[in-house]
């Protein structure tokens, strides 16, 4: 059993699909301090920063584990998550007919074991249709996404190419943190 300092569902679902028991509390982190525009230097000063706080609210009794998602643009700024639906609109486009690249950052911590990791997927998508851009936005299902949405959503059917684990564009690379759990 773990402890999944995250209030992602994509990353609970992850967890689940792989097996793995866990329950999951949000450490107190403010993100928005962070002022880096690298996006690793971003993921991995974000979950690590979850880390140094859920060791500080919960301890080490029960194995930690926490996570930071971002997605570059091709350009390699940083794509948060909107503030608005204009601004939402401004990302999707420049994700439309680009190459986008979903990085995560995973801390696992145990009395006795510390883990970290980065790793990247890359998508190259098609162009947007308009119309089912528009439609999707006046869905407010782009909000509190990166970049806008996800590719297990509104993006898949634009997906030309992927490098990568899909879970490691869901929130969290689970492969690769299996052997550390002993799985």
């Amino acid at each position: 059993m773990i402890t999944l300092c995250s209030a992602s569902e994509s990353r609970a679902l992850l967890l689940r699909n792989f097996g793995v028991e866990f329950i999951q509390k949000v450490p107190d982190y403010d993100e928005e301090q962070i002022t880096t525009n690298i996006a690793k230097d971003f993921v991995y000063t974000a979950s690590k920063g979850k880390l140094d706080a859920a060791v500080r609210e919960f301890g080490l009794d029960m194995p930690l584990l926490c996570a930071d998602t971002v997605i570059a643009a091709a350009d390699g700024s940083i794509l948060r998550k909107p503030k608005d639906i204009e601004d939402a609109r401004r990302i999707l486009e420049i994700q439309s007919g680009s190459t986008i690249s979903i990085i995560s950052s995973a801390h696992y911590r145990s009395k006795t074991l510390l883990f970290s990791d980065i790793s990247a997927t890359h998508y190259r998508f098609a162009t947007f249709e308009k119309d089912e851009m528009e439609a999707y936005l006046q869905s407010g299902l782009w909000e509190g996404k990166a970049g806008g949405c996800m590719v297990e959503g509104f993006c898949k059917k634009y997906i030309l190419e992927v490098n990568g684990f899909e879970s490691t564009a869901m929130g969290l690379q689970v492969e690769t943190l299996l052997p550390w759990l002993g799985k």
